[in-house]
This record gives C-alpha cells, structure tokens and sequence, in this order.
C-alpha cells in the first residue's frame, strides 16, 4: 500500500481531527536538544495551530506552524 504525502493540507487536516484532544508534542529544539510534553490542542488557524500545555505547575500556550510537522521540526503523537 502507498503512502499518503505529506503535505500542507493533509497535516492541517488530521490537526481538525485532534483538536480539543490531549496529545504528545515533541518539539525539536536543535543539537540534539528535544523537548516532549503533553498538550491540547486548543485552536485551528489558517496557517497556524495553538496548543495548550497539560502540566500542572506552568499552564502555557503555544502557536505552530503546519510547516513546523512537515520539517520534522514537531512531532505529535496521540497515543
């Protein structure tokens, strides 16, 4: 079976999907420096995304770009 591509539409797509659900983000900070937390995702943009991180002791807000997912630079699982 082929693969779908990645691409702009089909990660905006599947980010509709999750929205309002707990997911864990892994965001790749640079030199080997990776950061994973679980978050919700909060809002859908045109061109951008907002999550809400789940931790107790700091609750933050965080914005992404579609294109941050298709370089790799943020991962989302929602296992």
């Amino acid at each position: 079976m082929k693969k779908m591509p990645n691409t702009i539409e089909n990660i905006k797509q599947k980010i509709m999907d999750l929205k309002g659900k707990e997911v864990n983000l892994y965001i790749n900070r640079g030199r080997r420096k990776v950061s994973a937390y679980r978050a919700r995702i909060e809002d859908v943009y045109a061109s951008v995304f907002t999550v809400k991180s789940c931790s107790f002791d700091l609750e933050s807000i965080y914005t992404y770009s579609y294109n941050d997912i298709l370089c790799g630079e943020v991962k989302i699982s929602n296992d």
